[in-house]
């Protein structure tokens, strides 16, 4: 029988582990419009891969059949971001960190529920104003829910993805 060796014993507090960053990546037959509506929807950027897009065209590393322009910078044809203004950016790296969603291009349309959705929370009494904000951006009611655990509107952004409004 082999014996497990026993790991050295280590001094110290054991070290904090780095937290995981994460982006929600939705499938869109439009990324920059729905980029667009996002960014609008909740206060968000739209990240400028302009800087990082021209350095990999120099290099060949992209062809110019990958991208497009979207609001006068080059930007990747079939995905880009948005970032909540706080979050980091590295232009550098063509990317951010934190609070993202990504937008990335598929050939088939939305055909059912999703199984992960935002709710967005404007803050007391605000509900109906925001409902109608995001209506003016390109949203549509799809029905109003009054509940035991609460009131809100579901909505759907131009492309058909569910998402909330409490």
């Amino acid at each position: 029988m082999t014996e497990t060796p026993t790991p050295a014993p280590t001094s110290g507090p054991a070290p904090v582990p780095t937290p995981v960053h994460w982006k929600l990546v939705v499938d869109s037959s439009d990324p920059h419009t729905q980029a667009d509506f996002w960014a609008a929807a909740l206060r968000y950027e739209v990240e400028d891969n302009s800087a990082f897009i021209e350095r990999l065209l120099e290099l060949g590393a992209l062809t110019g059949e990958a991208t497009v322009e979207h609001h006068g910078r080059p930007a990747f044809r079939d995905l880009i971001a948005v970032r909540h203004p706080e979050d980091p950016f590295d232009p550098d790296r063509g990317t951010g960190l934190g609070r993202r969603l990504l937008f990335q291009r598929v050939p088939e349309a939305k055909t059912g529920k999703n199984r992960l959705h935002l709710d967005l929370h404007p803050g007391d009494g605000r509900r109906a104003a925001e409902v109608e904000r995001l209506t003016a951006l390109g949203a549509s009611v799809l029905r109003e829910v009054r509940d035991p655990s609460g009131e809100w509107v579901v909505m759907a952004d131009p492309e058909g993805n569910e998402f909330c409004v409490h």
